[in-house]
């Protein structure tokens, strides 16, 4: 990500184009951060920063609502610290830090003598301003100083690149610029100064020696001094005609540049870093596989060199001993009668190399060397004694190969850039799901999303190229983007596949482009690719023209072992480390070959994981398949795999539980690769296995969609009877479809059955995570079962890990029990436990427990306190559902204490995370939040079109869901009332209450009297109401503290009967449902079936019949 403050305030994910981050308040708190990139800025300066002098009451509460608006678009790069906030990104990711480290190198640079390096570090420097600093925050009182400092140094380094300008002879360039700057800075004497010497060197004295009679003046009257010693003497070189003034000589002029037919896309951040290098360094080296456009680069790289520029095309030759003779001949260096020795003489000057040298030596030249892997030997010697020689050359190199010699920086040029996948818990959200979102809201801004990647914007120019009018429809954004996503961003492949639009639909180069979902490059669906990508440009070199040749050049440039292990690393889905590498392709000195690979750009490293781009492990893996051995890396890759599974579960369970989640984050494709090719090849004992190995990597992760997909998959193929000794794997694989929503009616029934039959397994289970997973799905039991579950769970004490789950699940049971006190009890020493042991997971699973219980207690600030902690452990573990739903928790909180922004700002930031995971009852809540916003803001239709929202994501039938919808029909509920319609509000609390989650919940119960008791009101049944508010103190165990709709019930209460009669009746409401709820449990749900309650029954009798009723359900 790189963030803009010279200029109005700029964040471009990997340099591309701008994304929105927020308003004016955001926008100063980001400007804020951004000029101390990377280090703590402390709370009390962000507020005097961003408020003055006189910050308002609640300022701490209304950064951390900007904050958290911040963190809705840059995720986790908003670092929470202990004494503030940091923003964690390199400072020259920041164009402020940047240009002030350019500058000061250019400057660095003049005063070394070298004036060519110095302008172009200046010109760098310069091109980062946009506009004046700060421009769209100017009124944050923070603004004014920073933006004045900034603005004198750009001045001062503008001032550096006309002097860097003067010294290389180009003082004609310069005089419209400077005549600019002293017309607009009258005042800046060195400005004048290099205007007067511009002048001069053009042949103008005349006019130089005016321009200081008017400094003169000028200093006189505004400022009563006289013009300075040194533009004093510039005056009096002028007078003499120092030689000193005499122009520089000017550079040749530029010849040799390509003119390219198309535009360059998405290539800024690199020809921003090789202008750089250039300006550093003398031989710099584009390096890339094939495809990349590191031609096309370095074209547009040499367009904007300010000298002489030869092109020399190194493909065409076939012996390297040739490469002399090519630049030779792209220098117009023709071989003569004359040059050629006679026979038996040594070559002398006619050397072909001895003759460069002497054409180079005092020539300025940027020597570009396009294509140099097949001959890269003899490039780089080349190169080598060229530089050595030839004190003012420059040699820009393009290759998949490094030429390997002192002094060479690489450049690396990958791929464009493309979307991430649907459904990842990346930091940025699909673009699959903005065009979900746009459907209702903004169909140009899900365009909008897509075109932000190179990839996609360099698709649609090609396409439109070769079926005119063509534009990017919403309706096609998800063909384009799995075309560029299969293609990995290859620009060729990305070229080739757009040129099909000529003959072939966009969803079909789409269907034929898509990979198998296993992992697997062979699957049907990927091979055609080669077939597809077949018809290149006419005019382009061989090797250029399809996509197989492209990746053939580089195959016939391996060895035998480096083809071996190339072939063999396809294996893979989603990288190696080394280690895997060297057990499941079981070849000799792997590090070495790999390291050949990585070279040659057949392989790339990143994170010291070894990956291919998918159009070169496709082609390898046909390369396995004629080999015979697909089958045995298969059976190879999966005991690999379930080796790292096995010995990652007991880790993900103490202290190195972050540690192994990231390790299994980078090997998350090879554990679904494996599972499905086990699934395919019917080895579902190994297949059962693994899922139920990594259960705890899903869980912890969130990764809902995910794990459900695989065990539907593998559920489907196992059916109902599982392998035997694996009935715990069968049901684990059962509970995480559950999980993950319902897939249909086969596969459903299969995962009801397996479900059912936990109780029949031995106990303990062997499967830690069995029980967590099925209370997740099924909810908390009730009567016996609840009795019995009690027992088992005291029980469990194989282990600290398994004693401190028993103590959590133990809480969670009672706490649903309403034993509020008990359950607070068993968490407070489970997380003492938790804390010891070095599970973050489970400490936020208990401090969100832990608030819960807070929460029906009424202690609000003590929720807030809890989430906080349940939000910093969840962002550190990367558990991104678990995030999403603290905030959730902590979004309610504030809302009931009245911090209605910070609450949105939750709310917002939740929704994002949880759609991005893949869990819609956690997205339902967050919707279901931002719904109560509106309401109590009073934007009725506005609460239900979110409510509507809601139930949309929450349809799976398992515990969560029923406890998510129960909470909207109660919303809802709500809604009908405050709009004054008493038949529909009691529908909705009646639906809440015959879910599944209300016959069991006590705080559900509680919340349905006290909505029912808004429509007692409703019916002039005061002394009804206030009854019914005392049965849902009771039930819960506290009143409702903080609750807007009981609050404004209990104040028409006691408007309408005085306060005594509320209380008599709000007491004795209390007093008898507490005499009835530990011998009866149950719903209202008989009553509410029957209708509206008529007042003529009597306000008591009716308030005594419908608890009667409730209660009598209650134990069942």
């Amino acid at each position: 990500m790189r963030f803009g403050i010279l200029g109005p305030t700029q964040a471009r994910p990997d340099g591309e184009r701008p994304v929105p981050v927020g308003g004016p308040g955001v926008r100063a708190l980001l400007g804020l951060l951004l000029l101390n990139a990377g280090r703590v800025v402390t709370t009390e300066r962000l507020i005097d920063g961003l408020y003055g002098a006189e910050p308002p009451a609640g300022a701490t509460n209304a950064l951390q609502a900007q904050v958290s608006r911040l963190r809705q678009h840059l995720g986790d790069l908003v670092v929470r610290e202990p004494a503030g906030y940091r923003l964690a990104v390199d400072p020259d990711d920041v164009d402020a830090p940047r240009f002030e480290r350019l500058a000061a190198e250019g400057r660095r640079a003049l005063d070394a003598g070298d004036p060519a390096g110095a302008a172009g570090l200046l010109d760098q420097a310069l091109a980062l301003w946009r506009g004046p600093a700060l421009a769209d925050v100017p009124d944050a009182p923070f603004a004014p100083v920073q933006a004045a400092r900034l603005e004198e140094l750009r001045l001062s380094a503008a001032e550096d690149l006309a002097e860097a300008r003067l010294a290389l002879g180009r003082h004609r360039d310069l005089l419209p610029e400077l005549q600019e700057r002293v017309g607009t800075h009258p005042l800046r004497e060195r400005s004048r100064g290099q205007l007067m010497r511009a002048l001069y060197a053009a042949g103008r004295p005349a006019e130089a020696l005016a321009v200081y009679d008017e400094a003169r003046r000028v200093l006189a009257d505004e400022l009563g001094v006289d013009p300075s010693a040194e533009l004093a003497a510039i005056h009096l070189a002028v007078l003499r005609s120092d030689p000193s003034l005499a122009p520089a000589s000017a550079s040749a002029a530029p010849g040799g540049r390509p003119v390219p037919l198309t535009s360059l896309v998405g290539r800024d951040d690199e020809l921003e870093r090789i202008g750089a290098l250039l300006a550093e360094a003398r031989l710099v080296t584009f390096i890339g596989p094939g495809g990349t456009g590191k031609t096309r680069l370095a074209i547009e790289a040499a367009g904007r060199w300010q000298g002489e520029v030869c092109l020399v095309e190194l493909a065409p030759l076939t012996d390297g001993a040739d490469v002399p003779q090519a630049v030779l001949g792209a220098l117009g260096l023709r071989e003569t009668a004359a040059a050629i020795p006679a026979p038996g003489t040594r070559q002398g000057a006619a050397d072909p190399v001895a003759r460069l040298v002497a054409a180079l030596t005092l020539r300025p030249v940027l020597l570009v060397l396009d294509n140099c892997e097949h001959v890269v030997e003899e490039a780089a010697r080349l190169a080598d004694r060229l530089l050595a020689a030839c004190p003012a050359l420059r040699v820009l190199a393009t290759s998949r190969e490094a030429l390997g010699i002192t002094g060479e920086r690489l450049c690396p040029v990958p791929p464009l850039r493309v979307p991430p996948p649907a459904g990842e818990s990346a930091a940025e959200p699909s673009v699959e799901d903005a065009v979900e979102d746009a459907v209702e809201d903004a169909v140009e801004d899900a365009v909008e999303d897509a075109l932000a990647y190179p990839a996609v914007r360099l698709f649609v120019e090609r396409a439109a190229a070769v079926r005119p009018g063509f534009a990017l429809a919403p309706g096609d954004v998800g063909h384009v983007l799995r075309i560029c996503r299969a293609l990995d961003g290859l620009p060729l492949a990305v070229e080739l596949a757009a040129a099909r639009l000529r003959s072939l639909p966009l969803a079909r180069i789409a269907a034929r482009l898509g990979g198998g979902d296993d992992g697997d490059p062979a699957a049907e669906g990927d091979a055609p690719r080669f077939a597809l990508l077949s018809r290149g440009s006419r005019t382009a070199q061989p090797r250029h023209r399809t996509l197989r040749a492209v990746v053939e050049w580089s195959w016939d440039l391996l060895d035998e072992p480096e083809r071996a292990l190339a072939r063999r690393l396809t294996v893979f889905a989603g990288g190696a480390t080394l280690e895997a590498a060297e057990r499941v392709c079981g070849l000799p000195d792997t590090d070495g070959v790999l390291a050949s690979l990585v070279d040659k750009s057949l392989v790339e490293v990143v994170d010291d994981r070894y990956r291919m781009l998918e159009t070169i492990r496709a082609f390898c893996a046909e390369r396995l398949a004629e080999a015979g051995e697909s089958e045995a890396m298969r059976q190879a890759h999966l005991a690999y795999v379930l080796d790292l599974a096995a010995t990652a579960d007991p880790h993900l369970r103490g202290h190195g539980q972050i540690e192994w989640l990231r390790r299994l984050d980078g090997e998350r494709d090879n554990l679904q690769a494996a599972l499905r090719r086990a699934v395919r090849a019917g080895d579902l004992a190994p297949a059962l296995r693994l899922l139920s190995a990594t259960a705890g990597y899903w869980l912890l992760r969130g990764l809902r969609g995910e794990a459900a997909r695989l065990g539907a998959e593998l559920l489907g193929e196992a059916g109902a009877t599982p392998p035997e000794g694996l009935e715990e794997e069968h049901v684990v694989c059962a509970c995480l479809v559950a999980w993950g929503g319902t897939s249909g009616p086969v596969v459903d029934a299969l995962v009801a059955d397996a479900i059912r039959r936990t109780y029949t397994l031995p106990m303990p289970p062997r499967q830690p995570y069995l029980l967590v997973l099925h209370a997740m799905i099924s909810g908390p039991p009730s009567g016996e079962l609840l009795h019995r579950m009690e027992d088992l769970f005291r029980a469990l004490d194989r282990d600290p890990w398994t004693r401190m789950l028993s103590r959590f699940s133990l809480s969670y049971l009672k706490a649903f029990d309403g034993r509020l006190d008990e359950a607070e009890q068993e968490l407070t020493g489970a997380l003492r436990d938790a804390r010891a042991a070095g599970d973050v997971w489970l400490r936020v699973m208990m401090l969100s427990a832990m608030s819960d219980v807070a929460d029906g207690r009424g202690d609000l600030e003590r929720v807030e306190a809890l989430t906080n902690e349940a939000i910093d452990l969840a962002e550190r573990l990367g558990a991104t559902a678990d995030l999403a739903e603290s905030l959730c928790r902590r979004g309610w909180a504030r809302m009931r204490s009245g911090h209605m922004d910070a609450a949105r700002a939750d709310f917002e930031r939740a929704a994002e995370l949880a759609r991005r995971t893949g869990a819609p009852e956690i997205l339902a809540t967050a919707l279901l939040g931002l719904g109560e916003l509106a309401r109590h803001g009073g934007d009725l239709p506005g609460a239900r079109r979110w409510y509507e929202r809601a139930l949309a994501e929450c349809t799976a039938e398992w515990f969560t869901a029923e406890e998510t919808r129960s909470h909207v029909y109660l919303a809802l509920g709500w809604a009908a009332q405050m709009a004054g319609e008493t038949a529909e509000a009691l529908a909705w609390h009646r639906r809440a209450l015959t879910t599944g989650l209300g016959s069991r919940s006590l705080t559900m119960t509680a919340a349905v009297a006290e909505g029912v008791a808004g429509v007692a009101l409703l019916e002039e049944a005061p002394e009804r109401a206030a009854w019914l508010l005392g049965v849902g103190a009771a039930l819960r165990g506290a009143p409702a503290a903080g609750d807007p709709d009981v609050a404004r019930i209990e104040a028409r209460c006691r408007a309408v009967l005085g306060d005594d009669a509320f209380d008599r009746a709000y007491a004795e409401a209390e007093a008898f449902t507490r005499q009835r709820v530990p011998a009866a449990a149950g719903v209202m749900a008989g009553v509410m079936a029957g209708g509206t309650e008529s007042a003529a029954e009597g306000t008591e009798a009716a308030a005594l019949t419908v608890i009667e009723r409730h209660l009598s359900a209650l134990g069942g």
